[in-house]
């Protein structure tokens, strides 16, 4: 019994150095792979931070320039809305002054259409008392006429109903249509004027809402980028802290690592030397007492059996080894079953058994280091593809980000190539309206020159006509015939001249004018009241002596004097006035030709610009494409990965607990039957001293 004692100790101080053999190789393992994976892992932390500190940088930018064009959307939506409210405030102002000058004009129109129409009507004494008469009154005053006109009007207007003779008004009525007619031209003016402003505010309003409706659209979408950045720097800042306090401590666990791991090694080397030297005594004891002579000296000198070994057969160590290895069978394995038969024979001889032990434990360690192996490479791969994934799938945000900003901006340009083709048009109409326009005030300016031309001509000829005979030295007689080549001829040769021919035009003066749709001009029709029927007047008297109508005479040519100064003034009135409106039409012309090219150019650069951004995102289009592929690529690799790996990743633990479980239950079957063969030889030794 003591020997089985001394060997029950030896046996387990050997188990106990496998144990902590054991867990001293787990340990130095971890001493030599911890490091490398620390300092994985802290050159994995050290990249992740510097990727996340480049993206967070450039998050921070690209809120920094949304803040930026987000600034600007407004400030220029609130210009547009501010241009609005300037343009409706100058438009009631301009709609204001149109209503009150307009209803003057029509007003006044109207005052003329009634006063032409009672004295064309013969009424002209109910019209002089009338309202009306008191509004022509004030225009003869106010607007703009000859003095002529205006002392005709003004000789008409003060008649009194109650005498019994009027002025001759046909005159009168030539010159209130005259009037009539220029506010009318001028009310169908202020009219166009005033149709024009309104088409040109709506669409200014149309084209400052356009810009507010594109303005608020972009502040809309940006403000939704600009929140999404913004969580995603919190995200990146957060992400980056834990990143950075997990490499603090990888680094300082990694100083400290490589003396703990001196440490373990010298406690090792001290714990297996005395484990030594313990199983040395243990064995050299067990040697001692196990000796035959040393048997036969305590069979004769000890009666109690104490020192004597009991005998140990086949069957209980077989038996003893097939329990320990079915404790450590933990799931259904073919091998072990294999060992387990192997040990149901009857034979003593445990070598075969051994070997295959020996075979088990060495396929075990086969099978836990290619587990290891792959274990280490799944987890590799999964992390290095769905990085990758990642990298993909913020690189495909971002090009979808730049697509969506530069199909906005070609949006905006679209609108502005519209708003600046459609100005063109606009123009263009504008230039072509001012053209028509310039060409009538010419036709009108030659009519009327041509016309004021003509009535000067034939003023003077009537003035020259009365001088022949009220001043004779005045007059001016028309210049003489000039003969032809052929006439001087003739008359050299005693021949007479030919007649001269009658002189055409107005009253055979020569002067010619057609005059369509106008008012009879220098003529005054004698109207007489007409009077009662009474008995016949006496016998008019006859002539006195003849007398010279020189003071007459002197007025009519004073009054015609005066006509042709009116006209003098009138035509350079019409001149200076032609000049004018020529350059300003020219000016014109001048500023709608530069603008229309400065639009233009506009227009293709912005054209240009617009194909430039349709080839980029097109470019973009193909290279986001790429990227989808190549990230479908990546997840139908990681899905492999996962189908081959992810039952070995979750079981894996499992497996080397019950690996190890095997080949400690091996390793104990091997021990029992080793120490077996050994304590057969004894008993059977002991047996045979027996036996003799």
């Amino acid at each position: 019994r003591v020997v089985t004692m001394l060997q029950k100790m030896q046996t387990k101080v050997t188990e106990e150095g496998k144990k902590e053999e054991e867990l001293y190789d787990k340990f130095m393992c971890y001493c030599k792979t911890g490091a490398s994976d620390l300092s994985a892992s802290i050159t994995s932390a050290e990249t992740k931070i510097s990727q996340d500190t480049s993206s967070l940088q450039s998050s921070e930018e690209l809120k920094t320039q949304l803040d930026q064009e987000l600034a600007e959307h407004k400030t220029d939506r609130s210009d547009a809305q501010g241009a609005i409210a300037e343009a409706k405030a100058l438009r009631e102002k301009e709609a204001a002054a149109y209503a009150e000058e307009s209803g003057d004009l029509k007003t006044n129109i109207a005052a003329l259409t009634k006063a032409i129409a009672a004295l064309e009507k013969g009424a002209t004494g109910s019209f002089l008392q009338s309202a009306s008469a008191a509004l022509v009154r004030k225009l003869t005053i106010d607007m703009d006429l000859s003095s002529a006109d205006r002392n005709i009007l003004s000789s008409f207007l003060a008649v009194d109903s109650s005498e019994g003779y009027a002025p001759q008004s046909g005159q009168v009525t030539g010159i209130l249509k005259q009037m009539q007619d220029t506010m009318s031209a001028e009310l169908a003016d202020l009219t166009e004027t005033e149709k024009k402003a309104i088409a040109d505010f709506e669409t200014l309003v149309a084209a400052k809402e356009k810009e507010i409706a594109a303005n608020s659209e972009a502040i809309e979408s940006k403000t939704a980028r600009l929140g999404e950045v913004g969580v995603k720097i919190v995200n990146l800042k957060e992400d980056l802290d834990d990143t950075s306090a997990a490499m603090l401590e990888d680094k300082k666990f990694l100083e400290t690592l490589d003396g703990d791991c001196d440490t373990k090694t010298e406690e090792w080397k001290e714990r297996s030397k005395t484990r030594t030297d313990e199983l040395l005594a243990l064995a050299e004891t067990i040697k001692i007492l196990n000796d035959d002579e040393a048997l036969d000296l305590f069979k004769t000198t000890l009666s109690s059996p104490a020192l004597l070994q009991i005998k140990v057969n086949s069957k209980s160590l077989r038996d003893r080894a097939v329990s320990a290895l079915k404790l450590g069978k933990l799931a259904k394995d073919p091998r072990m079953n294999a060992v387990l038969l192997a040990l149901g024979g009857r034979s003593g001889n445990f070598d075969k058994v051994l070997k295959m032990i020996d075979e088990m434990v060495e396929l075990l360690g086969k099978e836990q280091s290619d587990d290891d192996s792959k274990k280490g490479y799944c987890e590799e791969q999964i992390d290095k593809t769905e990085d990758a994934s990642k990298v993909l799938e913020k690189k495909h945000g971002d090009i979808m980000a730049a697509m969506a900003d530069a199909q906005e901006s070609i949006e905006v340009l679209k609108s502005e190539i519209e708003a600046l083709t459609a100005g063109i048009k606009a123009l263009d109409k504008s230039v072509e309206e001012a053209t028509d326009l310039r060409k009538s005030e010419n036709a009108e300016y030659k009519e009327t020159l041509a016309a004021d031309t003509a009535a000067k001509k034939l003023i003077l000829i009537a003035k020259n006509r009365l001088a022949k005979f009220y001043a004779p030295s005045l007059y001016k007689p028309p210049p003489k015939q000039e003969l032809s080549e052929e006439d001087h001829i003739a008359v050299n040769m005693g021949g007479t001249p030919p007649p001269t021919e009658a002189p055409g035009g107005i009253a055979g003066t020569g002067v010619t004018y057609l005059q369509q749709d106008s008012a009879p001009m220098f003529v005054q029709v004698n109207r007489h009241q007409a009077s009662s029927v009474e008995a016949p007047p006496p016998p008019p008297e006859t002539w006195d002596a003849y007398q010279n109508k020189e003071q007459e005479h002197n007025g009519v040519v004073a009054l015609l004097d005066m006509l042709v100064a009116d006209l003098d003034k009138e035509m350079q009135e019409m001149e200076a006035e032609e000049t004018t409106a020529q350059k300003e039409y020219e000016e014109m012309m001048a500023e709608s030709a530069a603008k229309r090219t400065a639009d233009s150019e506009a227009i293709t650069s912005k054209e240009g610009i617009k194909a430039d951004l349709e080839q980029q995102v097109q470019a973009m289009d193909e290279e986001s494409n790429a990227i989808l592929k190549e990230g479908m690529a990546k997840a139908e690799y990681l899905k492999d990965l996962h189908l081959e790996c992810d039952w070995l990743l979750s079981n894996f633990e499992v497996r080397k607990t019950a690996r190890a479980g095997e080949v400690d239950s091996l390793k104990k079957a091997k021990a029992i039957l080793s120490g077996a063969d050994y304590e057969l030889l004894q008993t059977s030794r002991r047996s045979l001293r027996g036996a003799q």
